[in-house]
Protein backbone atom coordinates (compact mmCIF):
# COMPACT_ATOMS: atom_id res chain seq x y z
CA UNK A 1 0.00 0.00 0.00
CA UNK A 2 1.48 3.27 -0.64
CA UNK A 3 1.38 5.84 1.52
CA UNK A 4 0.70 9.67 0.89
CA UNK A 5 4.31 10.53 2.10
CA UNK A 6 5.92 8.62 -0.67
CA UNK A 7 7.58 10.84 -3.51
CA UNK A 8 7.71 10.14 -6.93
CA UNK A 9 10.92 9.86 -8.74
CA UNK A 10 11.60 12.77 -11.14
CA UNK A 11 13.14 12.91 -14.32
CA UNK A 12 15.90 15.67 -13.09
CA UNK A 13 16.82 16.80 -9.69
CA UNK A 14 14.73 19.47 -8.41
CA UNK A 15 15.82 22.90 -6.31
CA UNK A 16 14.10 23.19 -3.09
CA UNK A 17 12.46 25.90 -3.93
CA UNK A 18 8.38 26.05 -4.07
CA UNK A 19 8.15 28.47 -7.16
CA UNK A 20 9.77 28.09 -10.39
CA UNK A 21 11.89 31.40 -11.52
CA UNK A 22 12.23 31.66 -15.83
CA UNK A 23 15.06 33.91 -17.38
CA UNK A 24 12.61 36.41 -19.73
CA UNK A 25 15.35 36.99 -22.34
CA UNK A 26 14.48 35.74 -25.42
CA UNK A 27 15.83 32.46 -26.96
CA UNK A 28 17.04 31.25 -23.00
CA UNK A 29 15.41 28.68 -21.33
CA UNK A 30 16.97 29.33 -17.72
CA UNK A 31 14.77 27.49 -15.14
CA UNK A 32 15.16 27.85 -11.04
CA UNK A 33 12.90 24.48 -11.12
CA UNK A 34 15.93 22.32 -12.24
CA UNK A 35 18.85 24.50 -11.50
CA UNK A 36 20.44 25.53 -8.76
CA UNK A 37 23.43 26.97 -9.99
CA UNK A 38 22.09 30.16 -11.87
CA UNK A 39 20.74 32.99 -9.88
CA UNK A 40 17.90 35.25 -11.17
CA UNK A 41 17.56 38.96 -10.75
CA UNK A 42 14.88 41.75 -11.05
CA UNK A 43 14.94 44.58 -12.89
CA UNK A 44 16.21 47.67 -11.11
CA UNK A 45 14.22 50.11 -9.94
CA UNK A 46 16.40 52.82 -11.44
CA UNK A 47 14.64 53.84 -14.50
CA UNK A 48 17.07 54.81 -16.50
CA UNK A 49 19.17 51.49 -16.11
CA UNK A 50 15.83 49.34 -16.18
CA UNK A 51 15.77 50.83 -19.72
CA UNK A 52 19.17 49.78 -20.53
CA UNK A 53 18.05 46.45 -19.06
CA UNK A 54 15.20 46.12 -22.06
CA UNK A 55 17.43 47.79 -24.48
CA UNK A 56 20.23 44.82 -23.97
CA UNK A 57 17.36 41.88 -23.91
CA UNK A 58 16.01 43.41 -27.08
CA UNK A 59 12.42 43.71 -25.46
CA UNK A 60 10.50 46.72 -26.34
CA UNK A 61 7.20 47.06 -24.65
CA UNK A 62 7.50 44.80 -22.63
CA UNK A 63 5.73 44.99 -19.40
CA UNK A 64 7.83 44.68 -16.30
CA UNK A 65 6.50 42.94 -12.96
CA UNK A 66 8.20 42.10 -9.83
CA UNK A 67 8.41 38.55 -11.31
CA UNK A 68 9.75 39.20 -14.49
CA UNK A 69 13.83 38.25 -14.11
CA UNK A 70 16.70 37.65 -15.93
CA UNK A 71 18.91 34.83 -14.88
CA UNK A 72 22.86 35.31 -14.09
CA UNK A 73 23.78 33.47 -17.45
CA UNK A 74 23.55 37.14 -19.18
CA UNK A 75 25.38 38.67 -16.51
CA UNK A 76 29.07 39.09 -16.86
CA UNK A 77 31.41 37.45 -13.66
CA UNK A 78 32.23 40.59 -12.26
CA UNK A 79 28.71 41.87 -12.25
CA UNK A 80 27.61 39.35 -9.84
CA UNK A 81 28.81 39.84 -6.03
CA UNK A 82 28.75 36.29 -4.49
CA UNK A 83 27.04 35.79 -1.05
CA UNK A 84 28.90 36.70 2.18
CA UNK A 85 27.53 32.95 3.63
CA UNK A 86 26.06 29.60 2.32
CA UNK A 87 22.47 30.81 2.84
CA UNK A 88 23.00 34.27 1.44
CA UNK A 89 21.83 35.56 -2.08
CA UNK A 90 24.06 36.38 -5.05
CA UNK A 91 23.72 40.03 -5.60
CA UNK A 92 24.34 42.55 -8.72
CA UNK A 93 26.82 45.22 -8.73
CA UNK A 94 25.39 48.79 -8.78
CA UNK A 95 24.51 49.95 -12.63
CA UNK A 96 25.02 46.60 -14.04
CA UNK A 97 23.18 45.63 -17.29
CA UNK A 98 23.09 41.93 -19.02
CA UNK A 99 25.44 42.00 -21.99
CA UNK A 100 25.81 38.08 -22.89
CA UNK A 101 23.28 36.78 -25.12
CA UNK A 102 22.95 34.32 -27.77
CA UNK A 103 22.46 37.20 -31.00
CA UNK A 104 25.69 38.93 -29.60
CA UNK A 105 27.61 35.49 -30.24
CA UNK A 106 27.89 34.52 -26.56
CA UNK A 107 27.33 31.09 -25.94
CA UNK A 108 27.33 29.03 -22.63
CA UNK A 109 30.54 27.55 -21.49
CA UNK A 110 30.53 23.56 -22.83
CA UNK A 111 29.92 20.81 -19.98
CA UNK A 112 32.66 20.10 -18.16
CA UNK A 113 34.39 16.92 -20.20
CA UNK A 114 33.72 13.24 -18.88
CA UNK A 115 36.63 11.19 -17.68
CA UNK A 116 37.47 9.61 -20.49
CA UNK A 117 37.79 13.41 -22.82
CA UNK A 118 40.44 13.85 -19.61
CA UNK A 119 42.38 10.96 -19.00
CA UNK A 120 45.56 10.96 -21.20
CA UNK A 121 46.11 7.66 -23.27
CA UNK A 122 48.66 5.53 -23.80
CA UNK A 123 50.28 5.87 -27.18
CA UNK A 124 49.17 2.79 -29.29
CA UNK A 125 51.21 -0.37 -29.27
CA UNK A 126 54.31 -0.63 -31.95
CA UNK A 127 54.61 -3.83 -33.30
CA UNK A 128 58.04 -5.54 -33.98
CA UNK A 129 57.98 -5.04 -37.41
CA UNK A 130 57.25 -0.41 -36.67
CA UNK A 131 54.29 -0.43 -37.63
CA UNK A 132 51.54 1.26 -35.48
CA UNK A 133 48.76 -0.73 -34.61
CA UNK A 134 45.37 0.85 -35.42
CA UNK A 135 42.95 1.70 -33.25
CA UNK A 136 40.03 0.20 -35.41
CA UNK A 137 42.53 -3.11 -35.40
CA UNK A 138 41.36 -5.36 -32.39
CA UNK A 139 43.65 -6.13 -30.13
CA UNK A 140 43.37 -10.27 -29.06
CA UNK A 141 44.62 -9.58 -25.01
CA UNK A 142 41.92 -11.96 -23.79
CA UNK A 143 40.30 -15.12 -25.20
CA UNK A 144 36.45 -14.88 -23.59
CA UNK A 145 34.78 -13.16 -27.05
CA UNK A 146 36.75 -15.73 -29.17
CA UNK A 147 34.85 -18.74 -30.79
CA UNK A 148 35.90 -22.09 -28.66
CA UNK A 149 37.66 -24.81 -30.09
CA UNK A 150 35.63 -27.53 -32.23
CA UNK A 151 36.38 -30.07 -30.00
CA UNK A 152 35.68 -28.70 -26.78
CA UNK A 153 32.27 -27.53 -27.81
CA UNK A 154 31.93 -32.01 -29.06
CA UNK A 155 33.32 -32.75 -25.65
CA UNK A 156 30.67 -30.72 -23.56
CA UNK A 157 27.65 -31.50 -25.78
CA UNK A 158 28.27 -35.45 -24.51
CA UNK A 159 28.70 -34.27 -21.37
CA UNK A 160 25.23 -32.98 -21.73
CA UNK A 161 24.17 -35.71 -22.92
CA UNK A 162 25.56 -38.53 -20.82
CA UNK A 163 24.17 -36.01 -17.71
CA UNK A 164 20.35 -36.36 -19.54
CA UNK A 165 20.39 -39.65 -19.86
CA UNK A 166 21.64 -40.10 -16.11
CA UNK A 167 18.54 -38.00 -15.07
CA UNK A 168 16.00 -39.72 -17.76
CA UNK A 169 17.61 -42.90 -15.86
CA UNK A 170 16.59 -41.74 -12.57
Amino acid sequence: MRTMSAKKPFKFLRTSSTTAEHCCVRMCQASSKYNSVLSFHTFPLDMETRRKWLVAIRRDNFNVTPHTRVCSRHLKKNDIREPQTETGRRLLVKGAVPSLFEWNNFTVPASRPGVWERRERPPPPVLEDDTVVDDEEVCMDHDYASPPDPAVVDLALDDNMSLRERRSRG
